[in-house]
């Protein structure tokens, strides 16, 4: 059975940090491209950031290039997404996802997606 499950949500004051993880079970986590998304309330669900199977690769959304760092561990099938300087806006569901594929497609197509974790932001 596929899983991607998340954590390290939470409520955190402006400017502060939370790391989230993703861990993956099920399928050849080190094959995939994994990729995190977000959707706060009443907005689509829009791309964080994608990294490539080998972790060569990565990719993030304007917003938050400079301030979150996707990363992974093929030993442990696990993602994260360090997410330092966070702001108000930040404050969404955060999932993760998998794709066979590359970082592009798992910024499009994702094969496989978690339930999420909240996190807000206060000020």
């Amino acid at each position: 059975q596929v899983q991607l499950v998340e954590s390290g949500g939470g409520l955190v004051q402006a400017g502060g940090s939370l790391r989230l993880s993703c861990a993956a079970s099920g399928f050849t986590f080190s094959s995939y491209a994994v990729g995190w998304f977000r959707q706060a309330p009443g907005k689509e669900r829009e791309f964080v950031a994608a990294e490539s199977w080998s972790g060569f690769r990565t990719t993030y959304a304007d917003s938050v290039k400079g301030r979150f760092t996707i990363s992974r561990d093929n030993a442990r099938n696990t993602a994260y997404l360090q997410m330092n300087s966070l702001k108000r806006e930040d404050t969404a569901h955060y999932y993760c996802a998998a794709a066979a594929g590359g970082a592009t497609v798992v910024r499009t197509t994702p094969d496989y997606w978690g339930q999420g974790t909240q996190v807000t932001v206060s000020s």
